[in-house]
């Protein structure tokens, strides 16, 4: 089963290389952008206000348990506040003719996922919850961004360690949250200090968890990399995953090539 952690990597860190703030676009960022474009498009999305997207049960509402995991981590929901996932809304209705006992089986699901992703159904965000700021006028994390101020949340998969963000984005996908996707996505924006490894293992999940006609959250992974690339060209994992190869990587190579030829276009001549 996958559990959470919050150990720190050896890898270097690149906590300068953040998302700045969030504007709104409706198209979808493509590889042939500019670095700076991509996390535009990727990172700036335009979020409500998490207040705007809490739900309450109605009076009557069925109880759902739903066994999450290989250990069958057990939770109890609302059925009406479930359906706001067209996911969910069709594993209820296949279940329209069971009186008591509804379950749902997620066994392939990560517990504290879930309770994130629940917890947003109900009250329109997760923890770390985003905070604005008045007189900056900005969105920041709550509790500088992770449970303990020093070290990001993680998810540890066979993979290796993902940004829970990043999970929580492509159980969104699943789901059909698409408000939920924003938020993530927006919260990763606001994120710093995260280890080379954690990123890229992050970037391979993104790559194997969304499909090709979403790239905000590759989008997102690819400007990261190429702004921090004086990092991570010093590091060894990065020379391993490049061995390795894929999708990723090649990908990378495309943005990192338009990225040239903007600087090219911008020299004198």
């Amino acid at each position: 089963m996958f559990s959470s952690s919050s150990r720190r990597q050896k890898e270097g860190s690149f906590s300068k290389h953040r998302a700045s703030k969030s504007q709104s676009h409706k198209r979808n960022p493509s590889f042939k952008d500019s670095p700076r474009r991509i996390e535009r498009l990727a990172q700036q999305v335009t979020v409500p206000s998490p207040q705007s997207n809490q739900t309450s049960p109605t009076i009557g509402s069925a109880i759902i348990t739903l066994s999450v995991g290989h250990e069958q981590r057990l939770f109890a929901a609302h059925e009406d506040v479930l359906c706001h996932s067209s996911y969910f809304q069709a594993a209820c209705r296949d279940q329209f003719f069971s009186s008591s006992n509804k379950r749902i089986d997620l066994p392939d699901d990560d517990p504290e996922v879930f309770s994130s992703i629940l917890e947003y159904l109900y009250k329109g965000d997760y923890y770390p919850r985003l905070e604005y700021n008045t007189k900056r006028k900005s969105w920041s994390l709550e509790d500088g961004g992770n449970g303990n101020g020093s070290n990001e949340a993680v998810i540890h998969t066979a993979a290796g360690p993902v940004l829970k963000d990043t999970v929580i984005y492509c159980q969104a996908e699943k789901y059909g949250l698409h408000e939920l996707k924003k938020l993530a996505l927006r919260k990763q924006g606001l994120q710093s200090g995260v280890q080379c490894s954690t990123i890229l293992s992050s970037a391979r999940f993104a790559y194997a968890n969304t499909p090709d006609n979403d790239s905000k959250l590759r989008a997102h992974y690819l400007a990261l990399i190429i702004r921090a690339r004086h990092t991570f060209k010093r590091s060894g994992t990065m020379q391993n995953e490049m061995e390795n190869g894929g999708k990723l990587f090649f990908d990378l190579f495309v943005a990192m090539v338009n990225h040239m030829d903007d600087l090219a276009q911008k020299s004198p001549r």
